[in-house]
Parts: structure tokens; C-alpha cells; sequence
């Protein structure tokens, strides 16, 4: 499943449950597909079941009707957990999880397969939920087009420790380390 890594491959895993790991916990993925040479990428929802990668979208969209079509889509997953903050400007990094996979999909048209599917993101959102809630009704179901994606190929790439020092910076009166990453309102101005 996992292509070859280029650059960084230290940094790189080959394993199917490293990208499985990384899909689990964001949930939140970006589908990328060109239509008529323009490219376009949408931050999604997006949830795995085994092998499979699933999301929603509208029905009779640009995404689905591509999908429908054989075309492959990029999906791509990105966690930043610290700044790694280094004595000179060049060795400034991050410790990080990504994840670039290539796809093709279809769409569900098995009812009890779209509501397992749902069962799944719901309820590892809060556990047993999908018993407390309506499951959805025709008009929801004929509005949502549920894809199903098969992972053809992809790469993971991880960063995680201290910054890298050229020894000549180590005396240098700069602190460095790591520092976790904030959300940007909680960032004094």
C-alpha cells in the first residue's frame, strides 16, 4: 500500500497502521481531484471502517460524479503536536504525523452498509451514541452521496524529539527545545 518516500525517508513509515492510526484519530482529512485541469482540495470528514476510507459529501457532486468515474482523488492528512525550536533558524522544525494517500472510490448504495458505515464516525465520536439518535430517513439518505474509498497507495511521514544542533551552535545563549502547538487564539498578542 505505501509508495516509496523520496526525502526524509528516516522520517518515513511502510506500515498500513501507522496511516490507519493517524485516520482514527483526526477524522479530518482533505480530498484533493482535478476536474477540467482545475484542482480543487476540501477539507472533510473523513473515517475508516478495515481497510476502507469513507466520507460524505452532496449527492450528485463534483466529488462523487469524479469518484463514480474511476478517477483517483488524493487524500492527505496532517497532525502538528510541537514547534521543535532550535538554536539557529535552519534546524526550526516541527514533530508531526502525515499522511498522502491515493484513492479510488464508489459510491454506497447498500443501505446497511451506509448505516455501519455512520454507526462507526458516530460512535467513535461518543461511544453508543448511534443507539440514542435517528438514524437518517430517505430524504437524508437521497441527499447524501456515502463514498467508499480503497487506498491504492500512499506515504507516512512522522517527526518526533529534539532539535538537530551543529555543535558550533551548542554554546550559543538561545534556549531551544520543543514547544506544544496552541491553538492561535491562545497565543497573548
Amino acid at each position: 500500500m505505501i509508495a516509496y518516500v523520496r526525502h526524509t525517508r528516516e522520517r518515513a513509515s511502510y506500515l498500513k497502521e501507522d496511516v490507519y492510526h493517524l485516520v482514527d484519530d483526526l477524522k479530518l482529512g482533505h480530498v484533493a481531484f482535478t476536474i477540467d485541469s482545475q484542482i480543487t482540495v476540501v477539507p472533510i470528514t473523513i473515517w475508516r471502517v478495515g481497510e476502507f476510507l469513507y466520507f460524505h459529501c452532496a449527492n450528485k457532486g463534483r466529488m462523487q460524479k469524479h469518484l463514480e468515474s474511476g478517477r483517483e482523488v488524493c487524500v492527505s492528512f496532517a497532525e502538528c503536536t510541537e514547534w521543535v525550536m532550535a538554536k539557529s533558524a535552519y534546524h526550526h522544525s516541527a514533530n508531526y504525523r502525515s499522511a498522502v494517500l491515493f484513492c479510488r472510490g464508489e459510491r454506497v448504495i447498500d443501505e446497511d452498509e451506509f448505516d455501519a458505515a455512520f454507526k462507526v464516525i458516530i460512535n467513535q465520536i461518543e461511544s453508543d451514541r448511534w443507539n440514542e439518535v435517528r438514524t437518517p430517513n430517505k430524504i437524508e439518505r437521497k441527499a447524501t452521496a456515502l463514498m467508499k474509498l480503497t487506498i491504492d497507495e500512499g506515504s507516512f511521514k512522522s517527526r518526533t524529539g529534539e532539535p538537530s544542533e551543529e555543535e558550533e551552535d551548542l554554546s550559543l545563549p538561545v534556549w531551544h527545545g520543543t514547544l506544544p502547538v496552541c491553538p492561535f487564539h491562545d497565543i497573548e498578542k
